[in-house]
């Protein structure tokens, strides 16, 4: 058997046939940053609003605001991390990466 032969025998054996790009972890990741990201479009524009109004930013409103700003934050912070680790996996899937014990850690 040639070199080249072995090669491609080698890259087929490790296919896991066709894989959806992106993946369906990925996607579920996006969904759940581009509705952050909306709910944080919508509070945004509320504190605008109440400044606009004059309301001091100290009010109890703008606080809850705030500190719902604070949330979303942390729930993208998340969401970014599992996408990055969807993408990774995607990657050493389709062979261009080949640090698989990133994978292994947990989330």
């Amino acid at each position: 058997m040639e070199k080249k032969d072995k090669v491609f025998t080698m890259a087929t054996s490790v296919c896991h046939g066709k894989l959806e790009v992106p993946t369906d972890k990925e996607v579920e990741a996006l969904r759940e940053m581009k509705s952050i990201k909306k709910r944080v479009r919508i509070i945004k524009r509320r504190l605008d609003s109440l400044a606009l109004l004059g309301d001091d930013e100290d009010s109890p409103k703008g606080g809850e605001l705030r500190t719902e700003l604070a949330t979303l934050k942390t729930n993208w912070d998340r969401w970014e991390k599992r996408r990055q680790k969807a993408a990774k996996e995607r990657m050493i899937l389709l062979g261009h990466e080949k640090n698989v014990s990133d994978l292994i850690k947990p989330d």
